[in-house]
């Protein structure tokens, strides 16, 4: 078992949430386990109470916990993209019903938030020549869905 595990706390979606991302990251992801309220807990008798899934070997815990907490992006999940067709397609699947934000993140349909970031995008804004780094930040400002071309060119 994994030392740290994010939590997610949903009001009734966790488990159609869990299929749904492990859906977006097909090969590499799994429901382990559901749990269900029995007829003392606080949900209804026979309901999903928790799942317990993996996406790309990250380990996750959700629970159907009622409509007490919200989520917010003082929480976010950051994904790593190699390529364009990476994010383009994250990016896809995860504002279709939900939202987009700046600078890479969105909400997914959900609530949860994502951060969906080139690989490179570190390398740009860290530059050594300050000027070229300024030009990354601000080109990375004016962008929803992060483009890595445009980051790249505006490091040239």
């Amino acid at each position: 078992m994994q030392k740290i595990t994010p939590f997610l706390w949903f009001d009734k979606e966790a488990h159609e949430a869990a299929k749904f991302y492990c859906s977006v990251f097909k090969g590499k992801s799994k429901i382990i386990s559901v749990t269900h309220y029995g007829a003392g807990g606080p949900g209804p008798a026979g309901t999903v109470m928790s799942v317990i899934f993996e996406l790309h070997g990250q380990r996750f815990h959700a629970l159907n916990g009622g409509p007490i907490f919200k989520h917010s992006e003082a929480f976010s999940l950051f994904v790593d993209c190699k390529t364009q067709k990476e994010i383009d397609t994250l990016w896809a699947k995860f504002t279709k019903d939900g939202e987009e934000s700046q600078c890479g993140w969105l909400k997914d349909k959900y609530g949860i938030s994502w951060q969906i970031v080139p690989s490179i995008l570190g390398e740009v804004l860290n530059q050594k020549d300050k000027t070229k780094a300024q030009r990354a930040m601000k080109a990375m400002m004016g962008m929803r869905k992060l483009n890595i071309a445009e980051l790249k060119a505006a490091v040239k």
